[in-house]
This record gives structure tokens, sequence and C-alpha cells, in this order.
């Protein structure tokens, strides 16, 4: 185990507003019941959520150890509620980490970010981990990010984003030991690179945004700069 490039449950988007509307709900409340039955599946610094949340949500940690940075290369949108899709985006991803680097697959930050697919996916990759005795140490750069709407009802809006990731600077660390364990792939070549494709959606009347929906490629050559 070299790095985070584990087995990956590839989910289509969709389309319709009544199954996004499960996780707009309440703060945290992503069916926890339907995460536990998951047993599939494959960042600025790393500091918390709080330069990127919204004042007026009560965020959970996600702060993550200081030998793991999260390196997030976006442009902030224009439009006010891609912007705000792609924060949560990010933040999705450091309560990812952080559930990771605090081996707790039931982890309350991934479950607040996210429902559906996304949170399987997200509890997956901790189970994982976990079951390893691995955890995570090193750089993870994310870039190239880019949103679109993706429709919206009277109570839910969408919104697609979507970038690129290079693991080639982060690696897996054995809990119990700290060793770190060394990369099987060459500087360069195509598996340092995934790209995440993710449905983002909001209750019109909260300003958390939850990933829903979650496609993650593999050797993503686009990704390469």
């Amino acid at each position: 185990m070299a790095r985070r490039a584990l087995p990956i449950t590839a989910a289509a988007f969709a389309t319709t507003a009544a199954l996004l509307l499960t996780a707009c709900g309440g703060g945290g409340d992503s069916s926890s019941d339907d995460i536990k039955g998951a047993d599939t599946g494959s960042s600025s610094p790393s500091a918390s959520a709080s330069a990127s949340a919204s004042p007026a949500a009560d965020r959970p940690d996600v702060s993550l150890p200081e030998d793991l940075d999260l390196v997030f290369d976006f442009e902030k949108p224009s439009d006010t509620d891609s912007a705000a899709a792609l924060a949560d985006a990010e933040n999705y991803i450091r309560a990812l980490n952080h559930g990771i680097t605090e081996q707790n697959p039931d982890d309350p930050a991934f479950q607040y970010y996210s429902a559906g697919d996304a949170a399987r996916y997200a509890n997956s990759q901790i189970k994982e981990y976990v079951k390893g005795g691995w955890t995570l140490t090193g750089t993870d750069r994310y870039y190239r990010a880019e949103t679109s709407a993706a429709g919206d009802s009277k109570t839910v809006k969408l919104v697609n984003v979507t970038f690129c990731e290079d693991q080639s600077k982060v690696f897996g660390k054995e809990v119990k030991s700290g060793k770190v364990l060394e990369s099987e792939n060459a500087e360069g070549s195509a598996a340092n690179y995934l790209k995440f494709s993710l449905v983002m959606a909001s209750a019109k009347s909260s300003p958390v945004w939850r990933a829903q929906q979650i496609t993650v490629t593999e050797k993503a050559t686009e990704c390469k700069e």
C-alpha cells in the first residue's frame, strides 16, 4: 500500500432532485443507517474548514495532522452558488481525509458533507485504511476545478464539480510503526492522477452543500500537466 489509490466505486450522476433532497435537511444527517452497510470502494493547507465555511453553519472539525497537507489550487468561481459548492467539495475531501487520519469509518465530518453514494464512497475508503492499518502523510494536490449548473427544484439547488488530483507526493503510513510506504508509481506515471466528478446539492434554506454522487476516474491522463 503506497498511497491512496484504492479500489474505486464509480457512481453515475443522478438528475432527479427528489433523490438529492434526502441529505439536504439538518446538519450531519447523511443517512447513517445506509452508510453502515457500505463495504465497497476506492486543499489551501490542511486546516479547519472555517476559511471556506459559512458563519451561519455549525461545521464539524476537519483538521488534519501536520504531516498531511491538502493543497487546493482552485480559482473561486464568480457565481455565488458555484463558489459555495466548490468550497464544500473541498470540505468533503478534507472530511474524507479526516476520517482516514482519525481511523474512524463513522466520522461525523464526512457524514456532514455527504450523503448517498458520496457518503458510501468516503465510508468505504476509510474502512480500507483502518483495515490495512494505514494513514496518510505528505502533500496531496487538487487542481483544475470546474463547476456547472446541474438544475434545481423549488427546494434543492444542484452544481456539478470536477477536479483533478495529483497523488505523487502523498504516501501511505503504517499507523502502529509510523513507517512511510514508498510509492509504487514512477514520477509522471498516469497512475498518480485521479479525476473527481461530484454532484453537490444544497437545500435552498441551507448554506451547506453536500456531495451526493461521485465518480472517480483512475489513471486520468487528462490531468497530467
